[in-house]
């Protein structure tokens, strides 16, 4: 895919000091600066500092936490007016033998939102001066969400711009410190995208990228059969699916069962004959396939770090990884039916179903009413609770009391563990819950990445208290792009290429919601009026090509 680059004019301009000047480009992006001027001699070196962070009012912070990003650069000029591109120098993190290397015709870029000058000859002109952001090809009129509620919005926007933004290296990766693809991410990278733009190209390069190039989270691995049915479904092209089939067979972990369908990594099945199928190369050679859960774990950043797993007891029989499995052997029976495999589709159906049930029996504490971590342990993770709710693996009978336990844990998990907490929410009803989430502004919310601590594009982590290295360009933040228009708007293709599908909005206590939804046949509009005391109205705009099953909107 060909890259874009757009020059962004300066929001601010403001002169510090003798040569010295400030600029704030209102937005951080991947790219670099362009900037016209001349010298008064032949040659004469301007210092650049360009950084995503602000160390005080008009001072660009040169010592960043974490992999917040700054680089402090040289421009030459001489006595005939020139416009000149400032050289982003490669990085040795994120340009080695696993990252995504930017195309040669583009050059190397970093994320940033401010630039200083230091010895500029003369007054600096707005027009002189443009930040070139690089970027995917992108439709910045497909979408549209404006609600009641200026916190939802203000999430909708950040999220808006940070899948945008993080399209610079063509597929999708994990943020600047590394430019790695990995599946975890790529999943929710992809759902926000669709429902940002309908370009499925960028997430099916970067399916074909992860199926030859896998990383080594067992979890990862059950993400893939997710990531190929959601191109298809929201597409219509098969191709992936049909390419891949064998792959993803591999990726539903199966060959890890136990006698009930129950997966481990732990009982000695991880063969290298598996691990070839599963595209696990050599650079993860010295790497066991082994179960995440969520980012980061306890201890890795030091004995006292608590990590995002919400104190999860890792056993051999792994409640995660366990709901993970029976989500991707469900969506693997629809890609065998969609492909005619009949026999597979069958195998699919009936091993889904022996999963949930011995999840439901072994997993299951019905004195509490909640989900235990794993095989082995009376200890209860909010994440051994939600990622049931989102595979849909949980009896109608039990949905109340492990409900109560997840919201009693309010927001236990990371960013990338709050895609599939909602997801899990908003599927059973709790868009009260959901929307209370969403909007939140403590610090383990979106809210507080922006307006708390000033990032532009969403963060790896909550903030550094949670992990020290973080970076403030990661897209697996996003979740709640696509959160917004799946599950609180309800728009979902329920036949592939959007030739069917439901709208069922869960708009929780917001008044009102206009949007634009994109699809393959064009975008679906609607309006939502949600007064107290009156009946909510929903008026819906579908194009011709697509058939909608509307439910009727109502109050919490």
């Amino acid at each position: 895919m060909e890259l874009v680059v757009s020059r962004r004019r300066p929001r601010r301009l403001a002169r510090l000091g003798p040569g010295h000047w400030f600029i704030d480009f209102g937005r951080a992006v991947f790219g670099t600066i362009e900037l016209t001027a001349a010298a008064p001699a032949d040659r004469h070196e301007v210092r650049v500092h360009l950084g995503e962070k602000l160390a005080g009012p008009m001072r660009i912070d040169r010592s960043p936490p974490g992999a917040v990003r700054y680089r402090g650069l040289s421009l030459v000029l001489n006595r005939q007016t020139t416009t000149l591109r400032v050289l982003i120098p490669p990085d040795e993190r994120n340009t080695g033998p696993r990252a995504i290397p930017m195309p040669r015709t583009v050059g190397e870029v970093m994320p940033f939102r401010y630039c200083e000058l230091e010895e500029f000859p003369g007054t600096l002109d707005p027009e002189a001066v443009g930040q070139l952001f690089v970027h995917a090809p992108f439709d910045d009129s497909a979408a549209f969400f404006e609600s009641s509620d200026p916190v939802l919005n203000d999430v909708w926007d950040l999220c808006r711009h940070t899948i945008k933004a993080t399209t610079f290296c063509g597929l999708y990766v994990d943020g600047d410190r590394e430019r790695i693809p990995y599946e975890g991410d790529a999943y929710i990278n992809q759902l926000s995208h669709y429902a940002l733009d309908a370009d499925y190209r960028m997430a099916r390069a970067t399916l074909h990228h992860l199926i030859d190039h896998a990383t080594w989270p067992a979890d990862w691995q059950l993400h893939m059969p997710l990531i190929a049915w959601y191109d298809f479904l929201y597409s219509g092209n098969d191709d992936a699916i049909r390419r891949h089939y064998a792959a993803l067979k591999a990726k539903t972990l199966a060959a890890l069962a136990g006698e009930d369908g129950l997966i481990s990594t732990r009982t000695g099945l991880v063969t290298p004959d598996l691990r070839r199928a599963l595209g696990l190369d050599d650079f993860f050679k010295d790497q066991d396939l082994r179960e995440l859960v969520d980012w980061p774990p306890p201890g890795w950043f030091g004995p006292d770090t608590p990590g995002e797993t919400d104190g999860y007891v890792f056993t051999p029989v792994n409640t995660v990884l366990n709901a993970l499995h029976h989500r991707s052997l469900v969506l693997m029976e629809r890609i065998a039916g969609a492909l005619g495999k009949e026999a597979d589709r069958g195998f699919f159906a009936a091993r889904a179903q022996a999963v949930a049930r011995a999840v439901n029996t072994r997993l299951f504490d019905p004195g509490r009413g909640v989900y235990v971590d794993g095989d082995g342990t009376d200890h209860a993770s909010q994440h051994a609770n939600f990622f049931p709710l989102m595979t849909d693996i949980v009896p109608e009978k039990r949905i109340q009391s492990v409900v109560e336990f997840v919201k009693s844990r309010d927001m236990a998990c990371s960013v990338y563990g709050a895609q599939h907490l909602l997801d899990g929410l908003y599927r059973v009803g709790e868009a009260e819950h959901g929307f209370a989430l969403l909007t939140a502004t403590h610090d383990r919310s979106w809210h507080h990445m922006s307006r708390g601590i000033g990032s532009t594009m969403t963060l790896e982590a909550w903030g550094t208290r949670y992990k020290p290295n973080l970076d403030w360009n990661h897209a697996w933040g996003a979740a709640p792009a696509n959160i917004i228009v799946r599950r609180l708007l309800g728009v979902r293709p329920i036949a592939p290429g959007f030739a069917r599908a439901i709208i069922a909005p869960q708009a929780g206590p917001l008044r009102w919601v206009r949007a634009r939804v994109p699809t393959p046949l064009g975008p679906i509009e609607l309006e939502l009026w949600n007064e107290p005391g009156r009946p909510p109205e929903l008026s819906v705009a579908a194009p011709n090509g697509v058939e909608t099953k509307v439910v009727p909107p109502r109050h919490c």
